[in-house]
């Protein structure tokens, strides 16, 4: 129904943005993501890639600040048990890039540390989604770089497909701890990018 919405982003949180639109504001449910590279465009004009779902008793619009999050977002609500809360769950948890890597990696440990998300689940998520993402995001070269990264050039890897450069990663960087697990470190730097 929605393509994308391109408006005034009025009002942010980490669970949703409102982007006001000829007048309209639409609530958009986001990602941790999202919020982070939407942060320093709070009364600025911003666009966010849309996903309508439809429930019996309300209709809900998803934003994405990409549509590589989107379709990402779409792939896993066609993996059956795992609905928009589970799906927005993995991605607040993970990037597209580091969800790519636990699945090359049949990693469903990593996937199950979202929140609400279980073995189980993430299990399954694994079996439907492997080839597919992999074909997308290059998962198999995710695998085969993952071991001997290091978390710093693993953090520049994954934040360069953001349009960020090199540089600016890593200016970032000299703010945050590399020692935290890796996922720790994206968030942080990310959240650092989008301040600026």
């Amino acid at each position: 129904m929605y393509a994308y919405i391109k408006g005034t982003l009025t009002i942010l949180t980490n669970e949703y943005a409102v982007l006001e639109s000829g007048g309209v504001g639409y609530k958009l449910f986001i990602s941790t993501n999202t919020c982070a590279r939407l942060s320093n465009l709070v009364h600025k004009e911003a666009t966010l890639y849309t996903h309508l779902n439809v429930k019996e008793d309300a209709l809900e619009l998803y934003g994405f600040f990409d549509n590589g999050e989107l379709n990402i977002f779409k792939s896993l609500l066609s993996v059956s048990g795992v609905g928009p809360k589970a799906a927005m769950s993995i991605l607040s948890t993970l990037t597209p890039e580091s969800f790519a890597r636990a699945l090359a990696n049949n990693d469903a440990r990593t996937i199950a540390q979202s929140p609400g998300v279980g073995l189980k689940t993430a299990q399954k998520v694994i079996i439907e989604l492997k080839d597919k993402i992999a074909k997308e995001l290059g998962g198999a070269e995710l695998k085969t770089g993952a071991s001997d990264a290091t978390p710093v050039s693993a953090v520049i890897d994954t934040l360069s497909v953001y349009g960020f450069t090199r540089a600016q990663i890593s200016q970032a960087l000299e703010k945050v701890d590399t020692k935290q697990p890796l996922e720790e470190v994206i968030r942080q730097t990310l959240k650092i990018l989008g301040s600026k």
